[in-house]
């Protein structure tokens, strides 16, 4: 279930928090060959399942930034802030592709705020995304994101 924090002010003072973990979503071959299409990174562990099930990982595996690019969309499975105004993505702190997502694998974001500073206008928030794999001892990826909300 998604969490609802009623103001930017609110979301601020979880930090230091686990805020959830959202539901599962597939990564096909589909997803994996529009992302290279987009990318142009079309190497073979990626589009070739042919070549890619002789390969060290058995099949295609989805890209990196491919896993890092839905992570807007997992965490909006997480949480949510209403009375936003305006938020922006501001970067990444740290990044690790740690375990590669198969196709056909299910993934998800598990939530922790790390901290949240006042800025003009608003709030810098800092939170620590890792995205698991279904049935996976180790994430897919942890990275460390920071945005700017206002309200």
């Amino acid at each position: 279930m998604t969490k609802v924090f009623p103001s930017p002010a609110a979301l601020a003072a979880a930090a230091g928090t686990h805020v959830g973990t959202g539901e599962w979503i597939s990564v096909d071959q589909d997803r994996i060959d529009m992302f290279a299409d987009a990318t142009g990174d079309h190497q073979w562990i990626h589009t070739s399942p042919e070549r890619a099930a002789d390969g060290p990982f058995g099949a295609t595996i989805a890209h990196g930034y491919l896993t890092l690019s839905l992570v807007p969309a997992l965490v909006r499975e997480v949480y949510r802030t209403e009375g936003v105004a305006m938020a922006v993505n501001y970067g990444l702190n740290k990044v690790r592709f740690i375990h590669p997502v198969r196709v056909g694998s299910r993934i998800r974001a598990s939530v922790d705020l790390v901290s949240a500073d006042q800025v003009a206008g608003g709030y810098q928030v800092v939170s620590r995304v890792t995205v698991e794999i279904e049935g996976a001892e180790k994430p897919a990826c942890v990275a460390e994101t920071v945005a700017r909300v206002s309200g």
